[in-house]
């Protein structure tokens, strides 16, 4: 069997209403096995204006607007005409990238069919609960999620210490690396624009302190901000450069009245924006891989970040970055001050980075996915297609 005979039906929680690291890498999967020759069908909620065209056949699941973070919709499970088209597409694997409703549905589905089931971690979801003053939800949201994961076959996760995590929490005994990459064609060092970033408002002996991704609780703005709120006591000079927009940017602004906030970008306007920051910090501990920071490190910045999930097998410490214990802002700013007073100590980190993300291709990553695919229905003795 190869990749030509694969027929993925593959379900998510947002596959391009709303741009995210999650949705691109799923994106950039489906193009990969489309190229390869794959039938691919993608089940997912869908909107009158998506954030972009999405790779492959879209087909709409139920949902709903969830409460307080309107952007987003959680996918309800099935209903006759999702049924209706799986029966007709007649999938041999199912991919489930979410633990939502639909989710649970599609694992039930397949299940009930002898089917092989993969899923794929992009997100530390059981994190959120503690964002949101729901801190005691959090061992009731593993719990499920371990419920949800040992329902499949095998699991992917982004990176090593993100699996690492799950086999701690017994989530699933079949844990694969599913890596990210990166675009050099897009993020690259050379797109650096003095200009850009006087028109910002930055000036060129000013070094800029960036921030990258969408403006939400859980990607570390409280830390952030505190961080920059002590740079600004000892009486650091420096600049913060936001990128980026979300639900969150009024309590972001609020609490760093001084950065300078350009929204969203993308292709090579992002590059631009990123490559013009002189380093990232990047507080969050909810990423499972960090593709802020690799393409951050593409850009030849430094990197200053958490030491969580994703950011450890990224970053490596005292060379390409700093690596800071979660929520310690005197350590955090003791570290980007180290790289605010030491134009050299930054130009070699951000080098060093630049080399490190030259290993992270996106078809020879996308491959181990097709290549779990096959080896799960290997295992459970199946070629064809299965209604």
């Amino acid at each position: 069997m190869s990749p030509a005979d694969l027929r993925v039906a593959l379900f998510s929680g947002n596959y391009n209403y709303v741009r995210d690291g999650a949705n691109q890498a799923l994106n950039r999967l489906v193009d990969y096995m489309l190229r390869q020759g794959a039938k691919v069908r993608v089940y997912a909620p869908t909107v009158a204006e998506p954030a972009f065209e999405p790779a492959g056949d879209l087909v709409g699941v139920p949902s709903m607007r969830i409460p307080g973070r309107a952007e987003y919709r959680l996918p309800l499970g099935f209903d006759a005409a999702v049924r209706r088209d799986l029966a007709q597409f007649r999938p041999n694997v199912v991919h489930v990238s979410s633990p939502d409703f639909t989710g649970h549905a599609a694992v039930s589905w397949a299940r009930k069919r002898g089917m092989p089931i993969l899923t794929s971690v992009h997100t530390r979801f059981e994190t959120y609960p503690r964002y949101y003053g729901l801190a005691v939800a959090e061992p009731l949201a593993v719990a499920i999620m371990r419920r949800f994961y040992r329902r499949t076959d095998a699991l992917v996760a982004p990176s090593e210490s993100m699996a690492e995590v799950l086999r701690e929490q017994g989530m699933h005994e079949d844990i694969g690396i599913w890596a990210r990459g990166v675009d050099r064609t897009i993020f690259d060092p050379a797109r650096r624009d003095m200009a850009w970033r006087r028109n910002n408002g930055i000036a060129d002996n000013e070094v800029a302190v960036g921030f990258l991704g969408r403006l939400v609780l859980e990607k570390g703005i409280d830390v952030f901000t505190e961080t920059i709120a002590t740079l600004q006591s000892r009486g650091v000079a420096h600049k913060v450069l936001v990128v980026g927009e979300g639900p969150a940017r009024d309590v972001f602004a609020e609490k760093c009245p001084e950065a300078v906030f350009v929204g969203f970008q993308g292709g090579a306007d992002l590059a631009r924006a990123v490559a013009s920051m002189d380093m990232l910090l990047n507080p969050s501990i909810t990423e499972t891989f960090g593709n802020v920071t690799l393409e951050a490190m593409a850009s030849g910045l430094p990197v200053v970040a958490a030491r969580a999930t994703g950011s450890t097998s990224l970053v490596s410490d005292g060379v390409t970055g700093r690596l800071i214990t979660p929520g310690d802002t005197d350590a955090f700013a003791d570290a980007v001050e180290a790289y605010i007073r030491d134009p050299a100590l930054r130009e070699a980190h951000g080098r060093a980075g630049e080399l490190r993300s030259r290993d992270f291709a996106w078809d020879a990553i996308n491959k181990v996915v097709a290549d779990t695919y096959l080896r799960l229905i290997a295992e459970r003795g199946g070629t064809g297609p299965q209604g």
